[in-house]
């Protein structure tokens, strides 16, 4: 029964401040971690740099929830968002971490492993493994004892939070900073570094030999501005956008009470993002009641396949119209709001009677122009990395303020 006009605005004002203090809290954690922590990390990318130049790969690997964060890894540095920055090699091993890492890492290579705010002594094994044959290692969150074990080439963590959303998502930006900050170092290397077999990728060394000390600092700042950046923007999103998240979530658990499932899909990084959103709903990790949901960009022979004999714009279209029913709820994540393979299938799934919602970037692009959301949750930046970041916020918080409806459904 709808709760009477009254009552109803009463709970939507303290979900909207719900929603506030989420955000909020975010910032409070990340005001404290990164100015701790920017100073290992510039010093630690000024290590990853090396490596790299000397034909090391980044070998990044998680389990269960952390598995999509590796995933994420690999696409920022295979395939660079911002044109001009060079492909680094990266591989996403969560499928078999162990037998991979052992079959693959060598001296010069990278390695980064993923757990909860609780550590995972698996990943820790795993890391230690391939510290003891030379691999530079990144434990998030790790033991102490990882990081002892890789001499100057070892970065372990605390987890930033409890909270495993807010855990993920300081990880997120910290590993988006790595990616950004790799590239600094290229642009200040020293003359003369033997690249080996990365040669054919840095063809400017031999310029003037530089003062390293004073990039790191450099870039230690750079990292904390970064994170001040995604402060702002939380803050913008907690004074501008909380309604909007209350009235989607609201949305989707009426869907939800239907027998709908949520169907998410996104490119690149955001296909990792929705591959979270997909896994955070069907396996909560909070106290939750699990929700139906997919991710469409989580089934790579379908995409390949639809992508080789249709085109990439029917990659997610094809597979709604085999899985979509009329109380599904169709997620689009785009940094762009201009993905044409998105549009396609928000198109499709207007059609169908599903429910749309889009998590945006920019001013929200072609999506919000043509009207294909029922709900649009816009991240007004324009630089792809802050926009993830930001929109893993928002897809968390709304996990949050839905399982607080579903739960307040149930008593």
């Amino acid at each position: 029964m709808p709760l009477p006009d009254d009552r109803h605005a009463s709970e939507t004002t303290r979900l909207v401040h719900f929603v506030e203090e989420l955000l909020l809290e975010r910032n409070r954690v990340s005001a404290g971690f990164f100015p701790r922590e920017s100073a290992r990390l510039a010093t630690a990318c000024q290590a990853m740099a090396e490596r790299f130049l000397r034909g090391g790969r980044l070998l990044a690997f998680g389990r269960e929830h952390s598995a999509t964060d590796a995933q994420h890894v690999s696409v920022e540095f295979v395939h660079p968002v911002i044109v001009g920055k060079r492909a680094l090699p990266a591989l996403d091993l969560s499928l078999s971490p162990r037998g991979w890492v052992e079959a693959l890492v060598r001296p010069e290579d990278i390695v980064m492993g993923f757990g909860p705010p609780a550590g995972d002594p698996e990943v820790d094994s795993v890391l230690r493994g391939a510290a003891a044959r030379g691999a530079q290692v990144f434990a998030l969150p790790g033991s102490p004892l990882v990081e002892g074990g890789a001499g100057d080439a070892g970065y372990a963590v605390a987890a930033p939070s409890d909270d495993p959303y807010i855990h993920q998502e300081i990880l997120e930006i910290l590993y988006h900073t790595l990616w950004e900050t790799v590239h600094v170092f290229f642009e200040h290397r020293e003359r003369g570094h033997e690249v080996g077999a990365s040669a054919f990728l840095y063809p400017f060394l031999g310029q003037e030999k530089q003062d390293t000390h004073a990039v790191i600092a450099e870039a230690a700042a750079s990292i904390e501005m970064k994170a001040r950046d995604d402060e702002t923007l939380r803050e913008s999103i907690a004074s501008g956008e909380a309604g909007r998240i209350v009235a989607t979530a609201a949305a989707i658990r009426e869907r939800l009470e239907v027998g709908g499932t949520i169907l998410a899909f996104g490119n690149g990084g955001s296909a990792t993002d929705a591959n979270d959103f997909a896994l955070d709903c069907a396996v909560p990790l909070k106290d939750f009641p699990p929700v139906p949901a997919i991710s469409l960009a989580l089934e790579p022979a379908n995409l390949s396949a639809v992508a080789n004999d249709i085109g990439p714009e029917a990659m997610f279209l094809r597979q709604l119209i085999a899985q979509a029913r009329p109380a599904d709820i169709a997620v689009g994540i785009s940094t762009s709001g201009g993905s044409a393979n998105v549009i396609a299938a928000l198109a499709e799934a207007r059609k169908r009677g599903l429910l749309t919602v889009a998590l945006l970037g920019y001013d929200g692009g072609e999506i919000v122009r043509r009207g294909l959301a029922d709900h649009t949750l816009v991240v007004s930046c324009d630089y792809i990395p802050r926009i993830q970041e930001v929109q893993a916020s928002i897809y968390h918080v709304l996990l949050d303020v839905l399982g607080d409806l579903r739960h307040g459904g149930e008593d």
